[in-house]
């Protein structure tokens, strides 16, 4: 099957400090580093929480980046759906790295699709 997501392909997040941070990620959780983190398959947890949780800070930003095949069928298939993609092309996409386009959820949270080259 095409048009699906395989996976997550990145989590973004804006920090005070950027390279302090992300040398405290990789020193103490051996995440990131330069800055890509190749992880082993197997689960990843998806679960939203309320809008009121205080798991994390109320005001924390993120944009969810999740790995997908097939992006054009599956941004086909969001557009049946009623779920408007933006895609640039031009801006965005580049044969080393891949093709992109974004989404929100229905709370208004981006979502970047993102078809790595083959």
């Amino acid at each position: 099957m095409t048009g699906k997501v395989t996976g997550i392909g990145g989590l973004f997040f804006r920090a005070r400090d950027p390279q302090t941070l992300a040398a405290w990620y990789a020193t103490h959780l051996g995440v990131g580093g330069d800055p890509v983190w190749p992880q082993e398959a197997g689960p990843t947890v998806f679960a939203p929480f309320k809008a009121d949780t205080d798991y994390w800070p109320e005001r924390t930003q993120w944009m969810l980046n999740l790995r997908v095949t097939g992006l054009d069928d599956l941004l086909a298939r969001l557009a049946a759906a009623g779920i408007e993609a933006e895609t640039r092309p031009e801006e965005w996409d580049h044969p080393e790295v891949g093709r992109f386009a974004r989404i929100h959820d229905p709370e208004g949270n981006p979502i970047e699709l993102w078809e790595p080259p083959a």
